[in-house]
């Protein structure tokens, strides 16, 4: 159980990739198998269908989720680099660009500057790094992880109707798979709220699932700028 401080924004990448790939599997595979009972009504064929299905979106899931997740890498060395080559070529405009960001924020002149200095001269590309471009620890991109996560949570999720589908009697698999689809929607926003630390059980339907788990200004997905990236930061 997470202690007072603890902080739950360590858990943004793989909890968005899980998530994602975790509705995608109910979803889709429940469609799938409402597709084949519709045209055949088999069991067999059902099943056959949705092994398929979810195979094919588990590797699907993943190749996506890595393929993204890299680029956004690419792209954050990218912006490492430029800053990097700045702080080379510009350090006085970098330094006053940095106290800048710290008197947005609620700081003196003077003490935004002697703060900016002593940042500078401990680690100055980590402190533009962190406060200028919104890059953490924590928000550092981890493509295997998240490929890993979604291909994970996309097996779960579509083994659940699966299971539905084949628990249901015969002739009522249409009905009872789009039901237990909706179910487990709702249970996976209820686990995805309770993960992603929600003390008041807010969004924990399936719009809550999606809407909000990849949410949050963590520097990648949707950075901050510099008015609000201390609102963000709370919130």
């Amino acid at each position: 159980m997470p202690g007072p401080d603890s902080h739950y924004v360590h858990r943004t990448a793989w909890l968005r990739a899980a998530v994602l790939g975790a509705n995608d599997g109910i979803i889709s595979t429940a469609s799938l198998i409402m597709g084949v009972a519709t045209a055949t009504g088999g069991r067999t064929e059902i099943l056959t269908a949705a092994v398929a299905g979810w195979a094919a979106g588990a590797m699907s899931m993943a190749a996506g989720e890595y393929v993204s997740v890299s680029s956004q890498a690419d792209s954050e060395t990218a912006d490492l680099a430029r800053e990097r080559r700045a702080l080379k070529e510009r350090p006085v405009e970098e330094k006053e660009e940095l106290a800048q960001i710290y008197q947005e924020r609620g700081l003196k002149p003077k003490l935004a500057q002697e703060v900016a200095g002593q940042l500078m001269a401990r680690d100055a590309l980590e402190a533009h790094a962190r406060d200028e471009l919104g890059f953490t620890e924590d928000s550092q991109p981890k493509p295997i992880q998240a490929a890993c996560a979604s291909a994970l949570a996309f097996s779960i999720g579509a083994a659940l109707p699966t299971l539905a589908a084949f628990l249901a009697p015969q002739g009522e698999v249409v009905k009872a798979v789009p039901a237990a689809a909706l179910v487990f929607l709702v249970a996976l926003g209820a686990l995805g709220a309770w993960a992603r630390g929600s003390v008041d059980g807010e969004a924990s339907a399936p719009r809550g699932l999606l809407g909000r788990a990849g949410d949050g200004c963590d520097g990648r997905h949707r950075r901050c700028d510099r008015q609000s990236r201390l609102t963000c930061a709370k919130g």
